[in-house]
């Protein structure tokens, strides 16, 4: 038994040099030599959760590896790694604050039967991306750390946020998704000033957070300033990683939460007026190009940063007294944000430039309106 061990471990690890090899076909002999012993793949399967559980540690979370796996590979790898994730995380118990959605969201379709070479093909391949991820900045404990006390289920303000941007999303009418969007970023503003007149009585001021959200292709320029307006609005800082598509956001943690739910729900309505702007040019008899689209969501993004730091503003001058606190933490966030990623550096906007998207995306981020009273906002 203990010689059966020994041959299959080397017979791993001789494949496993395929992993650093910078050729395919390494993987492809790796692949038969696996694929040629079965005795192999309880082994192999313990060495895929070995990788991830090795990734934890260098700050990468579910959702990331996710993400990853579906730029860089298939399918199939996907699915893959969703099965690793999902077994390594299955034996803590209990998992970091929001580790448990992302494993909610994970891909649960059947692998689909094949042969062992391309089984083995597929989990060298994926073992492969795995160990050549780098170290990124944590955003926060990983699993088998000591953890802070769960909440009591959530707060009471984010199930409101969350309803009023679904019906903003469900909804036909403009004007109504404008009303409820309007609230929701008002909710969110007052909220944080909440927030502000605690920490400013709290004998030890909480220190800000993290979480990672994913900025994806296509138009992932558009989208990561579409995520930075929310979040300048909402007193955090957003830092793009356009390498490994994802932004770091960094507030307060009872900021973060909203502005991941506001980014989604404005990207879902700025997508959806994309796609009637479309339909309305098309009719007209005029092709759509990407141009157009990237144009759209630039000039969307543009003009909800402008309203939505409005809100923010109007809602702030209400509780002048609040100031000096949301000056602090706003201080807190950015120096933080410094820790973090001491290199930012700022990027410049690649796209072509098509007027009639910039117009109708400008015109969308109106219609997406943020202030109950006002429809629009200069």
């Amino acid at each position: 038994m203990g010689h059966e061990g020994h041959s299959v471990s080397t017979t791993i690890d001789k494949a496993f040099e395929a992993l650093y090899a910078s050729d395919d076909g390494s993987l492809d002999t790796a692949a038969s030599l696996l694929a040629a012993d079965p005795g192999t793949d309880a082994e192999l399967a313990r060495r895929g959760e070995e990788f991830v559980r090795t990734l934890w540690a260098r700050g990468w979370q579910p959702a990331d590896l996710v993400r990853m796996a579906r730029r860089d590979l298939a399918d199939e790898h996907v699915r893959l790694v969703s099965d690793l994730i999902r077994t390594e995380t299955a034996g803590y118990g209990r998992l970091p604050h929001r580790w448990q959605a992302q494993i909610d969201a994970l891909d649960d379709t059947a692998a689909r039967p094949t042969d062992r070479f391309s089984r083995a093909t597929t989990v060298l391949e994926l073992y492969r991306l795995l160990v050549r991820l780098p170290r990124l900045d944590a955003v926060g404990p990983v699993p088998g750390e000591t953890l802070p006390p769960a909440a009591a289920g959530e707060p009471r303000m984010l199930t409101r946020i969350r309803a009023l941007l679904a019906k903003a999303e469900a909804t036909g009418y403009p004007e109504e998704a404008e009303a409820l969007t309007a609230k929701a970023q008002e909710l969110m503003a007052r909220h944080s000033l909440d927030e502000a007149t605690l920490a400013a009585g709290a004998p030890t001021p909480e220190t800000p957070g993290a979480i990672r959200i994913g900025v994806e292709p296509p138009y992932e320029q558009a989208k990561a300033i579409l995520l930075d307006a929310v979040a300048t609005a909402n007193h955090c800082r957003a830092v793009w990683n356009e390498a490994y598509g994802f932004s770091t956001v960094v507030g307060f943690e009872a900021d973060l939460d909203p502005v991941e739910l506001l980014y989604t729900s404005l990207l879902v309505q700025g997508t959806a007026a994309m796609t009637r702007a479309e339909a309305e040019q098309r009719a007209g008899g005029r092709k759509r190009t990407k141009s157009f689209r990237q144009s759209f969501l630039l000039a969307y993004a543009n003009r909800l940063g402008a309203r939505l730091a409005a809100t923010s503003r109007r809602v702030a001058a209400e509780a002048p007294t609040l100031l000096p606190a949301l000056a602090s933490r706003e201080v807190a966030v950015t120096t933080r944000t410094d820790e973090l990623f001491p290199e930012t550096r700022p990027t410049r906007v690649r796209a072509a430039w098509d007027e009639a998207g910039w117009t109708h995306g400008a015109s969308a981020a109106d219609q997406a309106g943020l202030h109950p009273h006002r429809p629009h906002l200069p």
